[in-house]
């Protein structure tokens, strides 16, 4: 896994795809959030789902790791800024993100962010045609491309750096496809017993046991 970093930084209705399954207007900008490092945890490592949520969901997600200090970069330098990509999933206590108004507790309750090992920026020369998928019990949840994201990488990264300065480990995490459980007919939440996968090509893969906290 991947050092803690100093700022977790999150996208949220990024994939076109994502946008259309909730019948929702694309955004004119990034939509930004913040997950804490408490909710880092690496592949094979339980998801411990809390008293307090009974409903909580998977995200497949390219995440980007920072590593040169980044403050107004423009999006034609941003990726200069990148050392490597890793895949994550930004497991989500919907019936919380969604009671409370604003996002952060819903998102950041412990073990709610698995990562993969990072992939050094130079082995990825396009991080905007990367194949992406969630695997939940061995069926295929979501199954996308990163082609599909509304705002790019060199754009989130430059997009918050006008507004905040990132250090060298900080993690962006991109956003996530159509097909998540909250938004199926019957919704799918995670339960223990589950385990769930998130393949991005050329990162790799994280799957991770859930079980009750």
């Amino acid at each position: 896994m991947i050092a803690l970093p100093q700022k977790i930084v999150c996208v949220g209705l990024n994939y076109r795809d994502h946008a259309e399954e909730q019948g929702t207007d694309l955004p004119e900008r990034p939509l930004l959030f913040a997950k804490w490092p408490n909710t880092l945890i690496a592949s094979g490592d339980p998801i411990r789902i809390p008293s307090i949520s009974q409903k909580v969901d998977y995200e497949a997600e390219l995440g980007v790791v920072i590593g040169r200090r980044a403050s107004g970069v423009s999006a034609g330098d941003a990726l200069a800024h990148v050392e490597g990509y890793v895949v994550a999933n930004d497991v989500s206590g919907r019936d919380l993100q969604f009671s409370d108004g604003q996002w952060v507790r819903g998102k950041s309750l412990d073990t709610f962010l698995p990562v993969s090992e990072l992939v050094p920026a130079s082995q990825i020369p396009d991080p905007q045609s990367l194949p992406i998928r969630a695997i939940l019990n061995g069926e295929v949840m979501q199954d996308s491309s990163t082609s599909n994201m509304i705002f790019g990488v060199a754009e989130i990264v430059s997009f918050v750096s006008q507004a905040i300065t990132l250090e060298p480990g900080d993690l962006i995490i991109t956003g996530t496809p159509a097909g998540v459980g909250a938004f199926r007919d019957p919704p799918v939440w995670l339960k223990p017993g589950d385990e769930i996968t998130i393949e991005i090509d050329g990162l790799g893969s994280i799957t991770n046991p859930v079980v009750a906290a």
